[in-house]
């Protein structure tokens, strides 16, 4: 059987008869932690969860419960305000407020919340101190919200590092039409927050490791993996990426629903955490092994050839039509490198992604899907997996290890 460390996502065959109701305590040989590891099956190609606990929408939609809200803000105002459109429809119920994160993680023991709202900046302990506690101490769903988590900042990029799945930005107004559309986006953020399995959610530590000491080659790649991912997209890859071995012979190319100058922050910010190096999409590239490539959708990025050697092209006006972007990055790796070319379908919705993967497999390549349970958006990985027959269905923290084992395989 073969094992994913959680924690560096290193591939170990262990003897499944050392599994107990499908789970096992394993201490990584590489990174020296113990960890609840995950057994994927080879002949199956099944996933067997072992860190999962529950699925939260059948459970709930079992018990008829509320939901349970724990909200966490410095200010008594925001917490009133957040309280309010909690409760605004009665299907949600909060059982705690807490003004730091002392008194959170205090409440967090005898409330059992399904989904916590945290603020950044509080007094006696922040928001991401206490974000690390909850994740290692007792997982649980969480969205920052925060002044201080706007879509391209630092912070957002490490709530969501450390465990948050979702973020918003604190309401500017308690009032009128505006704080009626916030409201709206409050609600469901936390519906979909709630329903994210809470193994994927676990606070894992990632140690920063410099380049200079990694074993990358920068010679140009034969084997190019490419990455379809929408909504949700910035946590899915801070599980990824930064997991992902640059030492094998192996480029990646992904394609985000973000603005592009979201990206170039998100680009900065993954390439200072990750072992691979991570770069902005550029015309003419030529893609390197050990070396991410990010592009925004409206960048119509595909994979071409500067003379026997793959690199970036854009075509701005999408020759597929409309908005599928992953598309064009997919089928353009299938018709240029054929069974060099992997895909891989991260949390998303909507459809862009599933025509590219099937040529992708069609080719010959290697497909690899989030599982859906995993995934704050649902409904691309879900109809990738209805559509075809995927060895590799992981969750975000399982799939660098599916990856790195995969890319191990083939250039031996």
């Amino acid at each position: 059987m073969i094992l994913f460390c959680e924690e560096c996502g290193t591939r170990h065959d262990i003897d499944e008869n050392l599994f107990s109701d499908n789970r096992c305590q394993f201490t990584c040989h590489v990174c020296s932690e113990k960890l609840v590891v995950s057994l994927v099956d080879k002949a199956q190609g099944k996933t067997i969860e072992a860190a999962m606990q529950q699925d939260m929408d059948s459970a709930r939609e079992i018990s008829g419960k509320p939901l349970n809200v724990l909200v966490v803000d410095d200010s008594r105002m925001i917490r009133r305000v957040l309280s309010d459109i909690i409760e605004s429809r009665g299907d949600k119920k909060v059982v705690g407020e807490a003004e730091n994160g002392k008194e959170a993680l205090s409440l967090l023991k005898t409330t059992e919340p399904d989904v916590i709202t945290l603020d950044i900046n509080m007094p006696v302990m922040d928001g991401l101190t206490t974000l690390k506690h909850i994740m290692i101490n007792n997982p649980t769903p969480t969205i920052m919200i925060s002044a201080l988590t706007q879509e391209g900042a630092a912070e957002t990029f490490d709530s969501l590092k450390y465990g948050a799945v979702d973020f918003l930005a604190k309401p500017k107004s308690v009032k009128g039409g505006d704080l009626a559309s916030q409201q709206e986006e409050i609600l469901r953020k936390i519906e979909l927050v709630a329903a994210v399995q809470i193994e994927s959610i676990r606070y894992l530590r990632r140690p920063i490791r410099e380049k200079s000491k990694t074993l990358t080659d920068p010679s140009a790649s034969s084997n190019v993996l490419t990455i379809g991912v929408s909504e949700g997209g910035y946590g899915a890859l801070l599980n990824v990426i930064p997991r992902i071995k640059a030492d094998a012979a192996a480029a990646y190319v992904a394609v985000m629903r973000q603005s592009p100058e979201h990206i170039d922050a998100f680009a900065r910010y993954l390439d200072n955490c990750s072992e691979l190096s991570v770069e902005r999409a550029v015309e003419g590239t030529i893609l390197a092994n050990g070396t991410c490539y990010l592009a925004a959708a409206k960048e119509h990025v595909s994979i071409g050839f500067s003379g026997n050697r793959p690199c970036i092209t854009r075509h701005p006006n999408n020759r597929n039509g409309g908005g599928e972007a992953i598309d064009q990055l997919m089928i353009s790796a299938a018709e240029h490198l054929k069974d060099k070319a992997s895909g891989i379908i991260l949390t998303g919705t909507g459809s862009d992604g599933i025509k590219g993967l099937g040529e992708i497999i069609k080719t010959g390549g290697a497909a690899f899907v989030q599982d859906p349970r995993s995934c704050l958006f649902k409904e691309t990985p879900t109809l990738a997996t209805e559509l075809y027959t995927v060895d590799n269905t992981v969750s975000d923290k399982q799939m660098a290890g599916a990856i790195n084992a995969f890319i191990e395989s083939i250039t031996r």
